[in-house]
Order: structure tokens, then C-alpha cells, then sequence
């Protein structure tokens, strides 16, 4: 026992009353002797010759097609950073009990203990046959880069770094909508990023492919602003490194910045620089779960800027939930080789458009309001947002098969979404 009772409830919800939060399911009859004579031999060789004559025929006979694997080396994880494989666990679990929750996709949580990334590449593309796409977890960079480039290199399903892609899309919907709000357009402003990871990097590029101009970003680690006068700068960083003079601190960057986002740790941003930033302001402070900048704090100095974080404590939480089932089911539906860059702005427009719609009336009830709009308070539907599930998938999968990354059809179930 602890004297801790928020860990306690913790660690009894994940104890009892059997351990862990996943178990598999039979989904077809196996009562009779008929029953298992077809689920197994001798009815299952028919299937296997019907794959072995024609592989797509897997996703007719299979669970591959509705199948996802959530994949984590543990070398960092949420905010434990280096916790290993074995304790990365409960979160993979976690993740897949988020997909079934919300988009109804199967998961098996797979932990790879592993030295390099080539052994961890090796493992999965070797396994990755007998999934329908594979959901990168909790992997540190500059690996995660390598091992998703490479991956998606080897296997013809969708490989997804959700920690990239899936914070990205909400972020840029977040911030389309917060921009639209404050008259100010993509294509102009000066954004500022703490924090040279997945994340961020994954971020600047989705906001680049949107109209964001790279020579109006500014990117920060832990030496500063990143500059391409620095010794052995890796590749990821030098994509968005800035030449010649300009600001080199956090502090000189946010002076007249329309965009800050927050990817890094807490409490790294303080009032004075909101107080600094252009008129109408947007901010993202997404370190999870203190901010870089508390919303009080910043609201403290500026009343005209826009906020988001990654709590669900304050408005505006940029939740990948909102992301990944949905995107997967999309790709899913239409077998997806891939989940490409078109299948990343359809998700972002999606959840961009959604959030102009009026708030259905069970969101309503569930955060205990009475009214809720487009906003400042709202630029991103909630998790708990129950057309999800039809906006975001119909979206990705029509844009799977508009840019030629399906397999299958647009699904005729989608027609009337």
C-alpha cells in the first residue's frame, strides 16, 4: 500500500480485478464440434490456401485488416523519459484500449527490448505481416526518425509515430482555427517552438506544408535557438536551422511572435516573454502535465491571446486521442499501404471543420456546460466528441484513396457521413 491515494487508485485500477486493462475475444461461434472443425482444422486450411493463392485474401479471412500494433522500445516514455521496455507496458496497453474505446480497432501492445535501432527495425518488420498497420510509440529521438523512415521503407502497411504525426495534426488544427480567430493567417506569422523532438519537429513540418514560411520559425533546445553555425548538428535539426544573426534565446525569440508551441518541459516560459509576443498571441504550452507557462499566468499579462495545453483541466486540450483511432480507422477501411501527408491534412481539416460545428448536446453534459462554441475557449472538438468517429475516418480514407494509397474501395458505408 501507499500513503498516495491518487497512485493507489492507480495501481489498483491496473491490478484488479484481473491485471492489466486488455484481453482477446472470440468473435465467431465455437460451440459445437462443426464449430471447431471450421476455426480450425480441418476448415482452416481453406482459408490458408485462399491466401497462400491470393495475399490480399488476408484481409478477407483474417483480423489483419482491423488489427494494429502499438509498438515502444520505452526510451520515452509519456513524461518518465528512459523507462525500458517492460515498463512501457501499461501505456501500450493504455493506447489500445484507446483504440478499441473509440474507433473499435483491435491492438496487440508489443515491447521490444532492443539495443540499436536496426534490432529494433529487424523485429518489427519481420512481425509486420500480421497487422494492418503498426502504431509507433514512446521512441526517443533522433531514433524514432530513423526507425519509421526505415520501416516505412520495408512494409507496405501504415507505420505511424504517433508522438510525430498524431501531435502535429492536432496542433495544426488547434492552430488553424485559433489564427482564424485572431486574423491572422498561417502563411505570416512568426512561430516560435520549444522543443526539437518528435513533436515539434513532426509539428513545423505540418505547419509548413499548410503555407507556414520555414524563414518565420524559430526552433529552441536545450542550447537555444538552433543555429547552422553549430558543430555536428544532426539532420533533423539542421532542416529547421536558421542562418546569419537573429535572436539566439527562448526570451529574444518570443519577442513579437504571433505562435508559440511548447514541446519540451515545465515551467521553461514566463510572463515577461508572453508579454513580449505580437498582438494577439497564440499559445501552445503542451508539456504534459505542467506547461511551460500556466494558462493564469499567461493570461495574467496578455487577455488577447489564445491558449492551449495538454490537460483536460483547461480549454483547449490538444489530445492526440482526437487522432490516432480515427486516422487509423480511416486507413484500415481501405487497406492502406501508408498513412501519407494528404491523409495528414484531411485529418487536420477534419478536426479543423468540426470545430465550427454546433456542440452536440451529450459533449454538452459530459463537461457539465451549458453552451459551448467556436471560440477562444473551443478551436479543437473534445475526446469525447461523438462524430469522431465519423468525420475523421471518412476523411482519411477518402484522401487514402484519392492519393492512391488504398487498396480497397471507399467504403460504401461512408457515402451517407
Amino acid at each position: 500500500m501507499t500513503d498516495n491515494p491518487r497512485k493507489q487508485a492507480a495501481l489498483d485500477y491496473h491490478e484488479k480485478p484481473r491485471p492489466g486493462k486488455l484481453a482477446i475475444a472470440v468473435t465467431k461461434p465455437f460451440t459445437t464440434p462443426a464449430e471447431l472443425a471450421l476455426a480450425y482444422t480441418p476448415g482452416v486450411a481453406e482459408p490458408v490456401r485462399a491466401i497462400m493463392a491470393e495475399p490480399a485474401d488476408a484481409y478477407r479471412y483474417t483480423s489483419k485488416g482491423n488489427l494494429v500494433a502499438v509498438i515502444s522500445d520505452g526510451s520515452a516514455v509519456l513524461g518518465l523519459g528512459k523507462a525500458g521496455a517492460l515498463a512501457s507496458k501499461p501505456v501500450m496497453e493504455g493506447k489500445a484500449v484507446l483504440f478499441k474505446k473509440f474507433a473499435d480497432v483491435d491492438v496487440f501492445d508489443i515491447e521490444v527490448e532492443s539495443e540499436t535501432p536496426e534490432q529494433f527495425i529487424d523485429t518489427v518488420a519481420r512481425i509486420g505481416v500480421t497487422f494492418g498497420g503498426i502504431n509507433l510509440e514512446d521512441i526517443a529521438a533522433p531514433h524514432c526518425f530513423e526507425i519509421e523512415k526505415a520501416l516505412q521503407e520495408r512494409l507496405d502497411i501504415p507505420v505511424f509515430h504517433d508522438d510525430q504525426h498524431g501531435t502535429a495534426i492536432i496542433v495544426a488544427a488547434g492552430l488553424l482555427n485559433a489564427l482564424e480567430l485572431q486574423g491572422k493567417r498561417i502563411e505570416d506569422v512568426r512561430i516560435v517552438c520549444l522543443g526539437a523532438g518528435a513533436a515539434g519537429m513532426a509539428s513545423l513540418r505540418l505547419c509548413q506544408a499548410l503555407g507556414a514560411a520555414r524563414d518565420n520559425m524559430f526552433v529552441i533546445d536545450r542550447a537555444g535557438v538552433i543555429y547552422d553555425d553549430r558543430d555536428n548538428l544532426p539532420d533533423y535539426k539542421a532542416e529547421f536551422a536558421r542562418s546569419g544573426d537573429g535572436p539566439r534565446t527562448l526570451s529574444e525569440a518570443m519577442h513579437g511572435a504571433d505562435v508559440f508551441i511548447g514541446v519540451s518541459g515545465p515551467g521553461l516560459v514566463d510572463a515577461d516573454m508572453i508579454a513580449s509576443m505580437a498582438e494577439k498571441p497564440v499559445v501552445f504550452a503542451l508539456s504534459n502535465p505542467t506547461p511551460e507557462i500556466l494558462p493564469e499566468v499567461a493570461q495574467s499579462v496578455r487577455a488577447d491571446l489564445i491558449m492551449a495545453t495538454g490537460r483536460s483541466d483547461y480549454p483547449n486540450q490538444v489530445n492526440n486521442v482526437l487522432g490516432f483511432p480515427f486516422i487509423f480507422r480511416g486507413a484500415l477501411d481501405v487497406h492502406a499501404k501508408t498513412i501519407n501527408q494528404a491523409m495528414h491534412l484531411a485529418a487536420v481539416e477534419a478536426l479543423r471543420a468540426l470545430a465550427h460545428e454546433p456542440v452536440p448536446r451529450t459533449v454538452l453534459d459530459a463537461y457539465d456546460r451549458e453552451s459551448w462554441s467556436f471560440g477562444p475557449d473551443y478551436i479543437i472538438p473534445t475526446p469525447l466528441d461523438p462524430r469522431l468517429i465519423d468525420v475523421v475516418p471518412n476523411a482519411v480514407a477518402r484522401a487514402a484513396v484519392e492519393s492512391g494509397a488504398a487498396r480497397a474501395p471507399y467504403p460504401a458505408h461512408y457515402q451517407d457521413n
